[in-house]
C-alpha cells in the first residue's frame, strides 16, 4: 500500500487552518504532519519533517512567503510547494513561477479544490486556480504571464522585491538582515540599487511606494 501524502499547511489563521485540516485529513490518501501560523515555522517544520507538500499562504507574517518558498526548495528539493492566497496579481504569480511553484490556488476556491489540487500535483502536474490560468501562457519557453507587468517595479531582482517589501512592512535594516539571513551591508546595497531603479531616494517614499503598489499584503 502506498504511503498517504504528507502535507505540511500553512497559514496565520487559526480558522483556515482548521477547515482545510479537516477535509484533508478524511481523505484515505492524505496525511497532515504539521500546521504552523507563520513562514518561518513552515520552514522549520519543513526541514524537519520533509513533508511531500507544503501548502503555504502567501499572507503571513515574518518571512516573506516566497523566501521562505525558495528556502524549503534548498533544503527539501522534492517538496512541492502549493501556495494559497487571496490575492491574483501579476506580481505574485510571477514570485510565484520565479521559485518553482507547483501551483496556486485562491482562497475562493471550496476545500474540495485543494483536495484535488494536491492529487494533481503529485502526479508530475501543476495546478493553478482558473482566475490565474488566465494569466499566463504555455510555450516553448514554459510558463510565463501572458502581459508581464510593465512598470518600475518589473524591473527589480527577487531579492531587491523582498527588501522592498520589508520596507513595506516598517521592518529596521537589523530586522530585514536576520528575516533575509543577510548582512546589514547586504541590505544596504539592495536599497540602494531599489532607490537607482525606482528614482526614490528616501526610505519612507520607498515605504509609501510599495505600499501603493499593493507590496505591503505579503
Amino acid at each position: 500500500m502506498n504511503k498517504p501524502v504528507s502535507i505540511l499547511l500553512a497559514d496565520d489563521h487559526a480558522l483556515v487552518r482548521g477547515t482545510l485540516r479537516s477535509h484533508l485529513e478524511i481523505e484515505p490518501d492524505m496525511t497532515v504532519v504539521a500546521d504552523v501560523g507563520d513562514a518561518d515555522e513552515a520552514l522549520a517544520q519543513a526541514k524537519k519533517l520533509n513533508p511531500n507538500i507544503v501548502l503555504l499562504d502567501i499572507d503571513m507574517p515574518g518571512t516573506l512567503c516566497f523566501e521562505a518558498a525558495r528556502r524549503i526548495k534548498i533544503f527539501c528539493p522534492e517538496t512541492r510547494i502549493l501556495f494559497l492566497s487571496a490575492f491574483s496579481s501579476d506580481r505574485y504569480i510571477e514570485q510565484a513561477l520565479a521559485v518553482e511553484a507547483s501551483g496556486y490556488i485562491t482562497k475562493g476556491e471550496p476545500p474540495e479544490v485543494v483536495v484535488r489540487a494536491i492529487r494533481s500535483v503529485m502526479t508530475g502536474a501543476a495546478y493553478y486556480s482558473p482566475q490565474v490560468q488566465t494569466r499566463f501562457v504555455v510555450d516553448e519557453r514554459g510558463v510565463r504571464l501572458a502581459q508581464p507587468t510593465q512598470t518600475r517595479v518589473s524591473s527589480l531582482s527577487q531579492r531587491e522585491m523582498e527588501v522592498l517589501r520589508y520596507i513595506a512592512r516598517g521592518l529596521s535594516k537589523k530586522q530585514i538582515a536576520a528575516l533575509m539571513h543577510i548582512s546589514v551591508s547586504t541590505v544596504d546595497a539592495h536599497s540602494a540599487r531599489l532607490m537607482n531603479k525606482l528614482d526614490i531616494h528616501d526610505r519612507v517614499e520607498l515605504a509609501r511606494y510599495a505600499i501603493r503598489e499593493g507590496l505591503a499584503e505579503a
